[in-house]
């Protein structure tokens, strides 16, 4: 463990505010060298089981704790995450491999989540409803659900929990994380911090391990967990959601996507070639809201890509910790060849190569384009994960919307126009929780994110971030 970021290394889960550890160890690797970072104890259901009773014990006294005073302990844990940015940053780029700076940046994101809900924390407001009746008064108020268990997945490691638990405890509850056992030190050092920030024990619980199966099935069956709260695939959103219809409890999924990038033959092409680079290969392509599909006007694709290929060409890839890196390594050297086994098939199908698509071995992809993709392709229909830009061509609006809602997906979209007209009308057509309008990089703690149809519902961050961690309780007050 590099000596700089030490300080903030834990080696086990954290529960009720303790460090746990055990026989039991799976290790981390360097993204981008393979070396071995720590051994962490595997949790198993146990942990899980303790965790969960820890969060419940906590929650009587957290809910009813004044909204100032969480609304203070949050924003200590959003000033020690400032203060320590650097370190939580190296620890990021080793244990993921996202270049220096993106995990700087996603230090900053995750953290204004916190700065966000500790406000929002003193706005939980209700109502008082004209009665129908004379001597009544009623009553409206917002209570915190219970206990919280959520599942984060490895690509934004820091961010993807921040923007549940600060407005989980913003709202009263308490919280129970498994973290991506790839990379689980960026989540264990945010429970560090959560304990010097004097967040109360049981309050936060970390709980880090190899087996997901288990592990989740306590947060989605157990009595005692009110609320279930997931971010990763549909595949296992699905059966995540399906688990925890036996406790009726709530549930929020923030799953897959396949996001359209469209661009219309009256967009600035400068702006949009900007805002591709933005949207595509941030994290190496290795988010749900990247654009996975680029639907370019055919009277502008060529000028579009001759930009985008100018602006690939300045992509330096490496490893993240090494200065002027832009693209580090894919998560492991599987999800390199599943990326690899798209761009073949699309080549093989028809599509052009006019960048990249060069691999043998390793986790590193090279940033690749591929010109005249079709619909029957299953790049098109597979969410990339990878820092691979497809092409595809329209002549019409209606042919551009059809394109982009040709998807079970419906997380993020993107497009371009300079037509005042044009950007209500395709709006309003996009089948998509998220929409970016000549802007590539949509994402904010003041913004709803989530999606529609197979991506999932729910929405985190923003004013209604806290709504799925509340529940609405009517009093009718008679006698008056």
């Amino acid at each position: 463990m590099k000596e700089q970021i030490s300080a903030l290394f834990q080696s086990g889960s954290f529960v009720d505010g303790q460090w746990l550890s055990g026989d039991n160890t799976f290790a981390v690797y360097d993204k981008a060298t393979g070396e071995k970072l720590a051994d962490i104890a595997d949790a198993g259901e146990a942990e899980m089981q303790t965790a969960v009773q820890a969060a419940k014990a906590a929650f009587e006294s957290w809910s009813a704790m004044p909204a100032i005073e969480r609304s203070k302990l949050l924003r200590n844990w959003f000033t020690l995450m400032t203060e320590r940015s650097d370190e939580l940053a190296e620890l990021m780029t080793l244990e993921q491999g996202k270049p220096l700076a993106e995990s700087k940046g996603e230090i900053a994101y995750g953290a204004g989540y916190v700065e966000w809900f500790a406000e929002e924390a003193r706005r939980l407001d209700g109502d008082i409803l004209p009665a129908n009746s004379a001597g009544q008064r009623i009553y409206v108020s917002r209570q915190p659900v219970g206990v919280v268990g959520a599942v984060t997945p490895w690509n934004f490691p820091n961010a993807m929990i921040t923007r549940k638990a600060a407005a989980a405890l913003a709202a009263g509850c308490t919280f129970v994380v498994k973290p991506a056992s790839e990379t689980p030190l960026s989540a264990l050092a945010l429970g560090k911090l959560a304990k010097e920030a004097g967040i109360p024990d049981g309050v936060i619980n970390i709980v880090a391990g190899t087996n997901s199966k288990a592990l989740g099935k306590v947060l989605t069956q157990s009595p005692d967990v009110a609320k279930f709260s997931f971010t990763g695939s549909t595949k296992v959103g699905k059966i995540l959601t399906a688990d925890c219809t036996s406790t009726m409890k709530r549930v929020s999924m923030e799953l897959g996507g396949n996001a359209p990038f469209v661009v219309f033959d009256d967009a600035d092409l400068d702006a949009a070639a900007s805002g591709a680079m933005a949207s595509k290969f941030r994290n190496a392509g290795q988010t749900c809201v990247c654009a996975n599909r680029f639907i370019v006007h055919e009277d502008v694709k060529d000028a579009f890509v001759d930009k985008l290929l100018a602006k690939m060409a300045d992509l330096k890839v490496g490893n993240g910790m090494d200065e002027g890196i832009t693209i580090g390594p894919l998560i492991k050297e599987g999800a390199a060849e599943n990326v690899h086994r798209l761009v073949t098939s699309a080549i093989e199908q028809g599509a052009t190569l006019k960048v990249g698509g060069e691999w043998k071995a390793g986790s590193f992809y090279p940033p690749t384009l591929l010109d005249n993709v079709s619909t029957n392709m299953d790049i098109v229909n597979e969410e990339i994960f990878g820092p691979v830009v497809t092409i595809m061509t329209f002549k019409t609006d209606d042919e551009a919307a059809k394109l982009a809602n040709d998807t079970p997906f419906g997380l993020a979209s993107y497009f371009y126009s300079q037509n005042i007209s044009r950007i209500h009308r395709f709006s309003d057509a996009l089948q998509f929780g998220m929409v970016g309008i000549n802007e590539g990089a949509i994402s904010n703690p003041a913004a709803p994110f989530g999606g529609v149809k197979e991506s999932g519902y729910g929405r985190e961050g923003s004013k209604y971030g806290l709504d799925d961690y509340s529940f609405i309780q009517y009093r009718c007050l008679g006698g008056i």
